[in-house]
C-alpha cells in the first residue's frame, strides 16, 4: 500500500516509518509543520528530517513555505484549543495531498510520541478520512518509543525538547509556568486528600 506518512520531526519518524516498511507498504514522509517556533528551530528539525531521509534513502516531501503566521492566526483568541487546531491544520494537509498525489492512506507520526493527545489525534484522522474519502491507517507507534529514540541517540540525531509551537516553547521554559502548575498540582492533592477525608468522616458518623 502506498502511504503518506506525516513526519513532526526525524527521531518520532524512525519506529513508524520502519514499522510501516516491514509491513510490505511503500511509504514516504512528509515534512508540514507550521506550527514550529522560531525559524531556527524550523529549519533545524528540517534539516536534521532531509539528512535522515538521504543517509537512508527514503522519500521525503515538504512545503517550502512555512506558514507560521497563517497557523498562528488559526490560534490567537482560539489557544484553549491550539492543540485540536495544529493537529488539524497539519493532518488535513496530510490527507489531501494524499489524495492528490494517489497514494492510498496516509497516517502520522504524531501517534508515535508519548507526549501527543494520542486519543485527539486519532479522532481527528478518523474524520478528516471520511471528509477527503481517503484511508487512514491507524497504529500505536507508542510501543516502539524507547527503540525509536534510542536509535535517534545512536545516530546523535538532533531532539528537540518541546513539542513546537511558541505556547509549548514558554511552558517548556518559563519557570513561572511550571511553578503555577506544581501548585495547582499540590493543591488538587490536597483538595483530593480532603475530600477523601470528609467522605471517611461521614461514613464513621
Amino acid at each position: 500500500m502506498k502511504i503518506l506518512l506525516h513526519a513532526c520531526c526525524a527521531p518520532c519518524l524512525i519506529y513508524p516509518y520502519s514499522r510501516l516498511k516491514d509491513q510490505g507498504n511503500e511509504v514516504t514522509a512528509f515534512f508540514y509543520n507550521p506550527n514550529i517556533h522560531p525559524f531556527r528551530e524550523y529549519k533545524k528539525r528540517f534539516e536534521t528530517l532531509k539528512i535522515y531521509a538521504e543517509n537512508f534513502n527514503f522519500p521525503l516531501v515538504y512545503d517550502k513555505k512555512y506558514e507560521l503566521i497563517d497557523f498562528l492566526r488559526k490560534i490567537v483568541f482560539h489557544e484553549a484549543e491550539r492543540c485540536s487546531i495544529c493537529y488539524s491544520t497539519r493532518l488535513e494537509r496530510t490527507a489531501l495531498l494524499a489524495k492528490d498525489q494517489g497514494f492510498e492512506a496516509f497516517t502520522t507520526t504524531l501517534l508515535f510520541s508519548k507526549y501527543q493527545r494520542h486519543d485527539l489525534v486519532t479522532s481527528l484522522c478518523n474524520t478528516i478520512s471520511l471528509r477527503y474519502n481517503i484511508p487512514f491507517i491507524y497504529e500505536d507507534f507508542r510501543a516502539g518509543w524507547h527503540l525509536g529514540m534510542d536509535i535517534a541517540k545512536e545516530l546523535d540525531m538532533y531532539c528537540q525538547s518541546y513539542c513546537g509551537c511558541i505556547y509549548s516553547e514558554q511552558e517548556r521554559y518559563d519557570k513561572s509556568i511550571k511553578m503555577l502548575a506544581s501548585t495547582n498540582d499540590k493543591l488538587k492533592i490536597h483538595r483530593d486528600t480532603n475530600y477523601v477525608h470528609n467522605v471517611s468522616d461521614c461514613h464513621q458518623k
